[in-house]
């Protein structure tokens, strides 16, 4: 099978093992694309493409002269508003991207930051580096427990089903918002359907895990923030642009709040960003999925994938482009630097 290989921002060290690096080169016939030379590339190589391996534009000129292709794989892991998803579905084209790959790093990472937050492990050691330590009981006035609390997902894909189950040791009464999920379904997960607004008033700790979609832009404004409990616990790890950032520094300058985000509306953060100064939020620079085990999952998801579509038989691994859905999600495209 003939691959148009054009993995950009994503370097293939970076996506592939050296052992699936080398399967990758040898079992298939791969067409590396210069950045440089892309649109002379593509013109030349997509009319025998079988598989294309890119998170570039590819709408209806290009698909017209891809009539071979079976598959788009998009391994920046979003799927692009810049794809005519119902050309490729109405031509049985494949879309996948191999996004699940974060899930399980990203739902350590949140953990992590709950029990921060619940237990003040960064607020304390902050402390004590400038000899402001507070020692036992005095030391936990603000502090409580995970075990046994009510705890809240807006948002049930694979990262908010990733971090349930590192939950379970914790005993919690977890309830779900996902309006593209229906109410049985998330009962057979293991979590009780909820209202959004019912969620935040009754979690002590909330779990912001949902893709940004058409609908649920700056969902967590002022308001919806004013209907959490005082010193109840909002962990953003999904996208920054399903929260109203001002609002969120606002609960959290007040100390109404404890706030963790691994997000941020603009990335990099400016140095002089006024969010840098606000008490009461825990910070971590989008590192949460970005470890190299996760980053070479990539490869092996998408390995796997084009040998079943080499097969002739359906991608078990890779997230498909839904048609329902599809054309409703608005993630950014990754930087990399």
């Amino acid at each position: 099978m003939r691959v148009l290989y054009d993995p950009d921002p994503r370097q293939t060290e970076e996506i592939f093992s050296a052992d699936d690096r080398e399967r990758f080169f040898s079992e298939f016939d791969v067409i590396e694309i210069d950045p440089a030379e892309r649109e002379a590339a593509y013109a030349r190589h997509l009319p025998e493409a079988d598989i294309v391996i890119s998170q570039q534009a590819m709408e209806a000129d290009r698909l017209q002269r891809a009539a071979k292709l079976k598959a788009l794989i998009n391994v920046e892991t979003n799927f692009l508003p810049n794809v005519d998803y119902d050309a490729c579905l109405r031509r049985g084209v494949h879309v996948l991207t191999p996004a699940s790959v974060f899930a399980l790093p990203v739902a350590e990472m949140g953990l992590c930051m709950a029990l921060s937050l619940a237990r003040g492990v960064h607020s304390s050691h902050s402390d004590f580096l400038s000899a402001n330590e507070k020692y036992g009981l005095e030391g936990n006035m603000d502090a409580e427990l995970l075990t046994g609390s009510r705890i809240g997902f807006v948002g049930f894909g694979d990262l908010g089903r990733a971090l349930h189950k590192l939950l379970a040791p914790f005993q919690a009464k977890v309830a779900a918002f996902d309006p593209w999920l229906p109410d049985n379904h998330l009962r057979r997960l293991g979590v009780e359907p909820s209202s959004l607004d019912d969620l935040l008033r009754q979690s002590r700790v909330v779990f912001v895990v949902a893709s940004i979609t058409t609908e649920n832009a700056h969902l967590l404004d002022a308001e919806k923030l004013s209907l959490m409990q005082d010193q109840a616990m909002l962990v953003l790890l999904s996208r920054a642009a399903i929260a109203d950032f001002d609002a969120l520094a606002n609960e959290a300058a007040q100390g109404r709040l404890r706030i963790a985000t691994d997000v941020f509306p603009e990335e990099p953060v400016a140095a002089d960003d006024p969010i840098r100064k606000v008490p009461g939020i825990l910070f971590s620079a989008h590192r949460a999925g970005a470890l190299t085990s996760a980053l070479q999952q990539i490869g092996a998801l998408v390995l796997e994938d084009m040998s079943q579509i080499a097969k002739g038989l359906p991608p078990v691994a890779c997230r498909r482009a839904e048609p329902e859905t599809v054309g409703r999600l608005r993630s950014k495209p990754i930087e990399t630097t």
